[in-house]
């Protein structure tokens, strides 16, 4: 298809002339208009300069402003690009914080599940020890209670003689099962003594989660 020309009439420096071109007409008599601005104000400096060379210094500037305006596109692009540059970087680190972010949201989220089952376990090894502690002291008061009961029979036996040899049998019975709970206690504390020894470990577990 044929490109359309356009033809606008146009007065320059007091001289019509007519310009054809395929820019719009607003934008041929904008073009127009300004080399006049420049060959007018050209004249108000130079006032003894000829028509042609009044021309050319107008030709002349405005290829110097043309110039210009080049390398300050070229250094606008190289500044676009630099900046389109930095942007993806910018991004990329922006997608690599997301990620870190993401994965420090699941590393978190795990560390609270192990601090919460950790938890748990303290408060049931907890109650064992409660357990065991009343466990104990029942075994204490017991063994306390037998003793006192040995000591009566041991004050008896020494009253009465002729009773001497059944109460002898009770007080080995007694003595046997004195033993047998000084055994029982003993374990238990020996119990007592790991769970305590495990109740440390994991608080010192949950602080160091806790940090």
């Amino acid at each position: 298809m044929e490109e359309v020309r356009n033809k606008v009439n146009v007065k320059i420096y007091g001289q019509e002339f007519t310009i054809s071109g395929e820019l719009p007409r607003d934008q041929i008599i904008q073009i127009a208009d300004y080399v006049d601005r420049k060959m007018q104000k050209l004249e108000e400096s130079i006032p003894s300069c000829s028509l042609s060379s009044l021309a050319v210094l107008t030709a002349v500037n405005c290829a110097d402003e043309y110039y210009k305006t080049v390398r300050l596109v070229k250094e606008l692009e190289s500044k676009n690009a630099q900046l389109e540059k930095d942007s993806q970087h910018y991004v990329q680190l922006w997608e690599e914080a997301k990620k870190n972010f993401l994965q420090y949201k699941e590393d978190a989220q795990s560390a609270i599940e192990s601090k919460n089952e950790l938890q748990t376990l303290f408060n049931e090894r907890t109650v064992e020890c409660n357990q065991l502690s009343s466990q104990l002291r029942e075994i204490k008061e017991q063994k306390e209670s037998l003793q006192k009961k040995n000591d009566n029979l041991i004050r008896r036996i020494e009253t009465q003689e002729d009773e001497r040899e059944s109460s002898t049998s009770m007080v080995k019975e007694l003595e046997s099962k004195c033993r047998d709970l000084e055994s029982s206690f003993f374990d238990l504390q020996m119990e007592n003594i790991q769970l305590k020894g495990e109740l440390d470990r994991y608080k010192k577990i949950l602080e160091q989660d806790e940090r």
